[in-house]
């Protein structure tokens, strides 16, 4: 057998380029990206295929000290997709931590690279940084023998993507393609829309409420001579959340509604009707009924 395939993960702290790392793989945006830490809140999986390999990429959430249940799940989840790994994919942002020192001493950190499966580190940023920084942060993590590998990189500016690939390709067995090869990834295109309105509330709110909020696609039609159909909750924590959503008279709300569609139409290539709606679901973070029906149930349920 000459074709390979297998799955990497992509782990790493909240904003270390993750999502943007995934993107420059895999060539297309399928994960959502903003300025705001915690973004991506479900492992997702995006396929790479060529002629003689697969790879399975998957993208997770931070890995941080969870402060309520969603973020329990957000961290299982990170373990979960390391359980599953050829390969892990180790990204830290040495704009902030040029050492690595903060990073690697993190106690989930620590749990997650005990795993005897392959590890790369990636720096990334290093646009943001001068070579000779890069090298001493090379020269100090090398001494820890954690990693089997280390490779300098920008996500944002493409930088060493093709090293990136070629080093997955020496970790990977031999195998079948797991999916399609014209497949980009496991989701459905309801989900990604989801995450397209999500990540434009992320975009035009302040502070927590990006953060206390969840979109549900209610209802997606296709329809023929028309403009697809799509109506998606808003759903909040608390009743004093869907005034600032709204907006005064509306307008708010309208604007998510412009952008968040034009997105859409872009991803999905066709035009789309889009309704937003604004539902309380109070503390819905922390209630793991409420957890289960959007997509975060416990691992082992």
């Amino acid at each position: 057998m000459n074709h390979k395939a297998g799955y990497v993960s992509i782990i790493g702290m909240p904003n270390a380029g993750k999502s943007t790392l995934m993107n420059a793989l895999i060539g297309e945006k399928l994960s959502i990206i903003t300025k705001k830490p915690q973004t991506t809140r479900k492992k997702i999986l995006g396929f790479l295929s060529e002629k003689d390999y697969q790879i399975i990429f998957q993208d997770t959430p931070g890995i941080l000290d969870p402060d309520y249940l969603l973020q329990e799940r957000m961290l299982e989840s990170v373990f979960s997709a390391v359980e599953d790994s050829d390969l892990i994919l180790f990204i830290i942002d040495i704009a902030i931590d040029k050492t690595g020192e903060k990073t690697l001493s993190d106690n989930n950190v620590i749990k997650l690279l005990k795993t005897k499966i392959p590890k790369v580190l990636l720096l990334n940023k290093v646009d943001l940084s001068d070579d000779k920084s890069v090298e001493l942060s090379i020269n100090s993590i090398s001494e820890k023998n954690i990693f089997n590998k280390i490779i300098p990189i920008s996500a944002m500016l493409n930088f060493n993507i093709k090293q990136i690939i070629e080093t997955v390709l020496e970790y990977i067995p031999e195998h079948p393609a797991y999916y399609p090869n014209d497949q980009l990834s496991d989701e459905n295109e309801r989900f990604f829309v989801s995450e397209i309105i999500r990540e434009k509330i992320f975009e035009l709110y302040r502070e927590e409420i990006p953060y206390s909020t969840e979109v549900i696609i209610d209802e997606f039609k296709e329809r023929e001579n028309a403009k697809d159909y799509i109506r998606a909750d808003i759903v909040v924590e608390r009743e004093s959340q869907k005034p600032i959503i709204l907006g005064d008279k509306g307008a708010s709300i309208k604007k998510l509604g412009r952008i968040a569609r034009e997105a859409v139409e872009e991803f999905l290539q066709r035009p789309v009707y889009l309704e937003l709606f604004v539902k309380v679901r109070e503390k819905w973070r922390s209630n793991p009924n409420f957890l289960k029906s959007y997509g975060y149930s416990k691992l082992d349920e």
